[in-house]
This record gives structure tokens, sequence and C-alpha cells, in this order.
């Protein structure tokens, strides 16, 4: 869930989202972030054990954090 759609779920039910809904959107944000950048630290046989190449890597690490 992000909080695009936290907003639009929050206009629909006339309510603001409780603040563990939003407390939830930035864990997962962060967490993105976190391992994306994990990602990008990895060496290419390791990306090469998971079935990844570097270019997957670069494109996965590419995305902003808000996007899935």
């Amino acid at each position: 869930m992000s909080i695009v759609t936290l907003s639009i779920s929050a206009v629909r039910s006339r309510r603001f989202p409780h603040w563990n809904e939003v407390e939830a959107v930035f864990t997962e944000w962060r967490q993105r972030a976190r391992t994306r950048r994990d990602l990008m630290a990895l060496s290419d046989r390791d990306l090469s054990d998971m079935g990844l190449t570097r270019m997957d890597a670069d494109n996965e690490a590419s995305k902003p954090f808000w996007e899935s």
C-alpha cells in the first residue's frame, strides 16, 4: 500500500488514515530503499547465485523508493 493508495482510500471513505497505516507505508518505503541499496552492494557472483544480472540490479535500484 502506498501513500497515494492511502490518500485515495481516505477520500473515498471520507476518513483520514490511521497513524499505523501511514507508519506502515513509511516502513515499507524504508525497507525498499535499504534492500535496493544492499542489492547494489552485492558482487556479480552473488547476483548470479540469485539468478540476477548486474543490469537487473541496476534497473531495480534505479526505481524510486515509493515504486514497487
